[in-house]
């Protein structure tokens, strides 16, 4: 069997930034095994599998240990193999997912995902989380995922948290975050629940962070560093109870899976 393969920086202009992700297109679904197997091979934090159906395409996203409900970067970068590589002539696709429909639109180099937001609820302060990441944050948030918030944004650009100790938290990963000195707010994110230490930049953290720091910050419309190492740009605005994210793709590698 023999599978077309595409590598995209999502959430940056140029190659080496943002967030590497394989996408995958598939005539039809494979064994589940199999998929996750790709997805152990590319060692990516994600890959990116989609089929096309009806009005749209079928959407699913694996990390080199499992499968999980949403994943922004990977997303960006299937809409962007589709608009550049796939011959998709329209300007707004839609994606079918574990976590609902996707729209996904082109704006000259952007590309905007929308998605449902995830509220984050101020949650009492957890001493594991608080030993794990060396520093106190100021509040604590949750939704499905932990949320630090910190007061400045040198103190999340130098932590160094230890990272296997979230794993005895309940929670899908760790995000910290605080306002930022030249956009509105930065974040780090932290998944080794799922297999990923450190994820470079992650839609899905902002599916939490843009209604927080929208709601502290009195506006709608956000710019939003991510500080990891190879770092991401990101643009959020709240649309009732969606989180518009944008931001750029950039392709690094096309090629063919042999199995």
């Amino acid at each position: 069997m023999k599978l077309p393969i595409y590598q995209v920086d999502a959430f940056t202009s140029k190659v080496f930034g943002g967030n590497p992700a394989a996408v995958i297109p598939l005539e039809e679904w494979i064994d589940e095994k199999i998929l996750q197997n790709i997805a152990l091979e590319n060692n990516l934090s994600e890959t990116a599998f989609f089929v096309e159906e009806n009005s749209g395409y079928k959407i699913r996203w694996f990390t080199p240990t499992a499968e999980v409900d949403l994943c922004g970067h990977a997303t960006l970068a299937s809409a962007y193999v589709l608009f550049n590589h796939l011959n998709f002539n329209k300007d707004i696709l839609e994606f079918n997912s574990r976590s609902g429909k996707l729209i996904v639109e082109k704006d000259n180099s952007l590309i905007s995902l929308n998605f449902p937001a995830r509220v984050p609820k101020e949650v009492d302060k957890d001493k594991i989380l608080i030993e794990a990441l060396g520093v106190e944050p100021d509040k604590i948030l949750f939704n499905k995922t932990l949320v630090a918030v910190y007061s400045n944004e040198n103190i999340v650009r130098q932590m160094k948290p230890d990272i296997r100790k979230f794993l005895e938290l309940e929670t899908h990963g760790v995000i910290i975050t605080a306002p930022g000195n030249r956009v509105d707010f930065v974040s780090r994110f932290f998944a080794p629940d799922v297999g990923i230490d450190e994820d470079p930049v992650t839609g899905y953290a902002h599916t939490l962070l843009a209604p927080f720091w929208a709601e502290e910050l009195n506006k709608t419309k956000l710019t939003a560093l991510q500080v990891s190492k190879r770092g991401g740009e990101l643009f959020c605005e709240i649309i009732d109870d969606r989180v518009i994210i944008k931001g750029e793709g950039k392709l690094y590698m096309k090629g063919e899976i042999e199995i």
